[in-house]
Formats: structure tokens, C-alpha cells, sequence
């Protein structure tokens, strides 16, 4: 009788945990696991704490010239949420991202980067005094 009740009370805790983990890149724009990263505060949170170990932000901070400047909202290669994590991934000049940082991290940086025009000075600070105790990559300097 009291197992019935511990197993019965813990149905409300039930978690469903979809789409799986990516292992591939987005295949288009309208790929169907991309609102579970761009609309999701967590995965666009940890994508801003990868964005901080892979010493991303060495690179691409706001005060950063224009073309490396990721939260001006304008990239070379397109906006949309596969090309980001194309650029991302394989077309960063000198780096092999794509083979060296796990798909799902690079789907929470792409939803990271993609967000970055949406934060304000207040969320910027926010996020720099939350991330001060995480670890930080040095720039890039070439292959891992």
C-alpha cells in the first residue's frame, strides 16, 4: 500500500525529454529540433556558458569591430539558425569546430549567438556577473 502511494505521488515530476540529444546539424531552417534550443532559456543559457569556455568571447564581444560583433543582429552567412551553426561549426576561418565541440553544445551556442542581438545592456551585465565564476577559454588559436 505505501509503495502504490510513493509511486503515484511522483507522476507529477514525470519528465519527457524531447527531441533527443542532436547528433546532426539543423538540416534547414524548419528543422523540427530547433525551437527545443532558440525558445528554451536553458538551452540558450548553457549555449552562453559554452560560448564562454570555448573562448568564443574573446572574439565576439559586444565592444568587438563590426564584422565580429555577433549581437549587432547582421552575419555574413546568413541568420537562420542552420546557417549560423554552419558558420559556427565550419566556416570559422582557421577552426574545425564542428568536429571538435559536440553537436548539442554547438545547437546552444548557435541558440546563444542567435539570441545575443535580443539582450540588453542590463541583460548583458547580468550575464557577465552570473558567468564570472565559469571557466573561460583564451581566444582561438587554431586547431584543438
Amino acid at each position: 500500500m505505501l509503495t502504490a502511494a510513493i509511486v503515484s505521488g511522483c507522476t507529477g515530476e514525470a519528465r519527457t525529454v524531447t527531441p533527443a540529444v542532436p547528433q546532426t546539424a539543423p538540416r534547414s531552417d524548419s528543422d523540427r529540433r530547433i525551437p527545443a534550443y532558440q525558445a528554451n532559456f536553458y538551452q540558450i543559457g548553457q549555449g552562453g556558458r559554452y560560448f564562454g569556455w570555448y573562448g568564443c568571447a574573446a572574439c565576439h564581444h559586444e565592444r568587438a569591430d563590426p564584422v565580429r560583433n555577433l549581437a549587432d543582429g547582421t552575419w555574413r552567412h546568413g541568420g537562420g539558425f542552420a546557417a549560423v551553426y554552419a558558420a559556427i561549426a565550419d566556416h570559422h576561418r582557421g577552426a574545425d569546430y564542428g568536429r571538435v565541440i559536440p553537436p548539442e553544445q554547438l545547437w546552444q551556442i548557435t541558440a546563444y549567438v542567435r539570441d545575443l542581438p535580443t539582450h540588453t545592456p542590463e541583460k548583458r551585465r547580468r550575464t557577465s556577473i552570473d558567468q564570472s565564476a565559469e571557466p573561460q577559454g583564451d581566444a582561438w588559436r587554431g586547431p584543438l
